[in-house]
């Protein structure tokens, strides 16, 4: 490892970290401002930057829409030309400019004022234009960047970056955001189904339900197992309810035993009150509970308590839950 390049690497980052520390001290009365009037806000937030801070209110704007703010990025040169038609009366202008003083930004701070959308500002000069017009601003001056030049935006977009996210999850905190409202924004990657998908989504049901009478000899429930392919079978009385679930593991420890598997009957072996799950709960819990006790199969109920199906770990794998 060349020292050099280590030693640039970690002043970057502890310059940056300090930066990221002195924000700690403007969560003041301007950012509860910024808070009351976004919540306030009929319309959505309009995110509008320049260059790199452009870059970083795109990611702004799609954390804010992501956790229960809705919010859009607009380029503020695009905006001169047609697209200031995109922000209403309604809506809140969020402006980042690290100098307050883009004058890509601040061409459209009169016919902003004229529409009546009010406007916050993320800069790193208290004193600029940008901040003065605005109901609120939002301090993310920074003591350097971490750019040795001092030129590059580092340590300036990153405190923007910060301030962007506290703004965010103040909103998401004040609204009352749940999981499951985050999950209805994400419906298509891997946290989207570990946080929508129920068991009830993927479970197997019916004649696919490996299920046999605890009447049954231990070699009919070992064939009940090898045909639903499940590593389980569930035990059921004359009443259709179930009484108890043998599984692969349980067929290893009995056979240790040397039971006679034609003549032994299933009620005599199996496990009873082992663990099941709703229907009605996240396939998320299912792995959870598989993980847990390390087994790779479960019994599905419904809140009678009534057998309505089953679920293994790979039908969780084909799921993309895990």
């Amino acid at each position: 490892m060349t020292r050099p390049f280590v030693s640039a690497a970690l002043q970057a980052i502890e310059i940056q970290r300090q930066a990221v520390g002195a924000l700690l001290d403007r969560i003041d009365d301007q950012f509860v401002t910024a808070c009351e009037v976004i919540m306030a806000c009929k319309g959505r937030v309009v995110v509008t930057g320049m260059g790199k801070s452009g870059h970083i209110g795109n990611k702004i704007a799609a954390t804010l829409a992501s956790t229960g703010t809705p919010a859009f990025f607009v380029h503020p040169g695009e905006a001169s030309h047609g697209d200031l038609g995109m922000i209403t009366s309604q809506d809140v202008v969020l402006a980042i400019s690290n100098s307050g003083s883009t004058s890509e930004v601040l061409t459209i701070l009169p016919l902003l004022k004229r529409m009546g959308a009010p406007l916050i500002s993320m800069t790193g000069k208290p004193d600029s234009t940008l901040a003065r017009e605005a109901v609120a601003n939002l301090d993310v001056s920074v003591a350097q960047e971490a750019c040795p030049l001092g030129l590059a935006p580092t340590s300036s977009t990153t405190a923007t970056l910060v301030m962007g996210d506290a703004l965010a999850v103040a909103l998401l905190d004040a609204r009352g955001f749940s999981a499951e409202d985050f999950a209805f924004s994400h419906p298509g990657g891997a946290l989207g189904r570990r946080l929508l998908l129920r068991v009830t989504d993927i479970m197997h049901t019916g004649d696919r339900i490996p299920r046999v009478h605890e009447n049954t000899p231990l070699s009919g429930a070992l064939l009940e197992i090898s045909l639903k392919g499940l590593g389980m079978t569930t035990i059921v009385d004359d009443d259709g309810q179930m009484v108890g679930i043998f599984t692969d593991g349980d067929l290893r420890r009995t056979l240790d035993r040397s039971i006679d598997v034609h003549n032994t009957l299933i009620r005599d072996v199996m496990t009873r009150n082992g663990r099941t799950i709703h229907d009605d709960q996240l396939a998320a819990e299912a792995l959870h509970i598989m993980e847990e006790l390390k087994i790779n199969a479960l019994p599905v109920m419904n809140r009678a308590e009534q057998l309505v199906g089953a679920i293994n770990m790979h039908d969780l794998l084909r799921a993309g839950v895990i």
